[in-house]
């Protein structure tokens, strides 16, 4: 009891942080159109649209993971500073991909060669759950997480040179952790948030669908609380810590 009773506190502490203050930047549900501020990278008019169900792509051959970087209808729009809080971008997914690595992602952005993905993905036949870092054009996987369902709400929450990966199905009210890296900004890099769709067989039409695209800036230091959070559980004093902690995330330390 002495352990569970303070990790209790410490977790109701962090909800009370994560979502205190949160301001929401951009929305976008892509009923009948794009919201502002997006532009294509090798846009292929004829493989997207928009209708009352949200934004369909159609998810062609083309590769963004390595040196190709020749998937069509790559989709960004500049992402918010991160430096100083935390940002969070989440959208709903839904794929039957039948090919292997066919995709659906949500990416942190700067360029062809630079990025982190998370997506749901046909790897070896099984669909999963992938998150992984791009650096000039050297890729690494940080996770494969097996999936079941066809539609999911990826999401990234973005502070300083740090980047956290979850995902989320629609018979859960609970986020799992994909996993968390570096971020490969390049010099003088732009950061952007994107949506990728890509290496989709050439014999058969897969339409990606994307729904209720969101931006928002947390309250405090959230992916600090986080990490605290989770240092902090079965310790005996954490709940003198917490006090503590809690009120260095509502000061943003």
């Amino acid at each position: 009891m002495k352990i569970v009773e303070p990790t209790f506190l410490a977790l109701a502490l962090f909800s009370a942080v994560a979502s205190q203050g949160d301001e929401v930047l951009f929305r976008d549900d892509f009923k009948g159109k794009l919201g502002e501020g997006w532009s294509w990278v090798r846009e292929h008019r004829a493989a997207w649209r928009v209708t009352a169900r949200g934004l369909e792509v159609h998810v062609e051959p083309g590769n963004m993971w390595g040196p190709a970087n020749d998937a069509k209808n790559v989709l960004a729009r500049p992402a918010p500073d991160a430096a100083k809080s935390a940002i969070e971008v989440s959208v709903n997914v839904e794929n039957h991909p039948s090919g292997r690595y066919e995709q659906a992602d949500l990416v942190w952005y700067y360029d062809d060669g630079h990025m982190v993905k998370l997506g749901q993905e046909l790897v070896d036949g099984k669909l999963s759950i992938v998150m992984g870092r791009e650096e000039n054009d050297r890729t690494r996987t940080i996770a494969i997480i097996p999936l079941q369902s066809f539609t999911v709400r990826l999401r990234l929450s973005v502070q300083g040179s740090r980047v956290h990966g979850h995902f989320r199905t629609p018979d859960s009210n609970q986020w799992r952790e994909a996993g968390a890296c570096d971020l490969p900004a390049p010099a003088n890099g732009t950061a952007k948030i994107s949506l990728q769709f890509y290496q989709g067989p050439a014999d058969t039409e897969h339409w990606a669908r994307v729904t209720e695209f969101q931006i928002r800036r947390l309250g405090g230091n959230f992916l600090i609380c986080f990490r605290w959070v989770r240092r902090c559980r079965g310790a005996r004093r954490c709940r003198s810590t917490a006090a503590t902690k809690l009120r260095h995330c509502r000061l943003g330390y």
